[in-house]
């Protein structure tokens, strides 16, 4: 049995001014900072963990290292493939912005974004990689809302039809014989 750990970013300025963030590279603000260091101590007192895996934007590697230095333990894999979805033009817009620049139907439009299932397909690939190599062990996964609420819908239909998931939540997923169970799910305790 492998346990995946998934958690989303720390809160930044484009998370607080509600400017979409996709793969541009945008750090962490103090909130966030404070957000991970808490979520780093709880992990510290609550479970054992045995890898860190995190997004190599920033404000996931952020995220990550904060928390690998509670743990003791560092980020031993960045990996491109667990970034956000690419939001193309609408990045760094508010979406009272995208409405005024594009109209009411901008997500019909052709922006240069990812879609979900290319995000999707990418997320999981790496994640079975990830498995595969790691088997048995337990893994933080430091990525970004969307394409973990994404993940989790693909991999547990019946269980996850919507998704939200707040800043420095934790997600814990166990992975055994091919088989997905969710143990919790984006809990926020520690905030």
């Amino acid at each position: 049995m492998t346990t995946i750990g998934f958690i989303r970013h720390g809160v930044t300025e484009w998370n607080q001014l509600g400017k979409a963030q996709g793969m541009s590279n945008i750090s962490l603000n103090e909130v966030g900072k404070v957000q991970a260091l808490a979520l780093g101590e709880r992990l510290k007192q609550e479970e054992k963990w045995d890898i860190i895996a995190s997004s190599d934007l920033s404000r996931a590697n952020e995220t990550a290292t904060i928390i690998g230095q509670k743990l003791e333990l560092p980020v031993s894999i960045l990996d491109e493939r667990f970034r956000e979805m690419n939001g193309g033009k609408i990045e760094g817009t508010t979406e009272q912005e995208r409405i005024q620049k594009w109209g009411e139907n901008w997500r019909s439009l052709d922006l240069g974004m990812e879609t979900s299932e290319q995000a999707t397909k990418r997320m999981i690939a790496c994640l079975h990689e990830l498995i595969e190599t790691n088997y048995g062990k337990r893994i933080l996964v430091v990525s970004h809302g969307a394409v973990i609420g994404m993940t989790l819908r693909a991999l547990m239909p019946d269980k996850f039809q919507k998704t939200f998931l707040d800043n420095t939540s934790v997600t814990i997923l166990k992975f055994d014989e091919n088989t997905w169970d969710c143990l919790l799910y984006n809990c926020t305790k520690h905030i």
